[in-house]
């Protein structure tokens, strides 16, 4: 394995560890505005008595209903495990650059929908909300993470299987080296 090949290891890796320490915070410092701003946009357009509870940056009042978009909205953790699944697996920065941006930007404007046709359910006074918004929070949240990440790989033509090929390489590279 060439020096250039191991500080790419050592540098993917060791950027998932330190976004990965602080809780996520840096997730969800960034994701919280993007999801709750566009959330309350998207409310006052159907709804132009529509507002955000003063005193608060996350409770929106929409259509007679509160609607509090907690860290389990913004979904922190799903951002984070989408840069997992890229950043370790082995690609050209290019490559890897853009697959980024498509995988946050997906996730953001899917689940951007999603919170909005929950929003307009509630007003609807949607029999089934409560176990709808449960089920998609437990098992669709997971599916939509495995769709985003397989279309990704097809979009942008990963052959690399995350984590297993870094290992594969490295297995390789001392196996040669125990060899000579």
């Amino acid at each position: 394995m060439d020096k250039k090949s191991v500080y790419s290891i050592l540098f993917r890796y060791g950027i998932l560890i330190i976004l990965g320490i602080p809780n996520l915070f840096l997730f969800y410092a960034i994701f919280t505005p993007l999801t709750i701003k566009p959330i309350f946009a998207f409310f006052s357009a159907i709804d132009s008595a529509s507002y955000i509870v003063e005193g608060t940056n996350n409770v929106i009042f929409f259509k007679g209903y509160y609607a509090t978009i907690i860290s389990a909205c913004v979904a922190g953790a799903a951002y984070y495990l989408l840069l997992i699944l890229n950043l370790t697996t082995p690609m050209n920065i290019k490559k890897r650059l853009g697959s980024i941006m498509f995988l946050l930007g997906m996730f953001l404007i899917l689940n951007l929908l999603r919170i909005f046709i929950f929003g307009i359910l509630l007003t609807k006074g949607y029999q089934y909300f409560d176990i709808t918004h449960a089920v998609t929070w437990y098992f669709g949240s997971t599916g939509l993470v495995i769709l985003i990440w397989f279309s990704n790989v097809l979009l942008f033509r990963i052959r690399d299987i995350p984590i297993y090929s870094d290992i594969k390489q490295i297995y390789l590279d001392i196996k040669k080296i125990d060899e000579s």
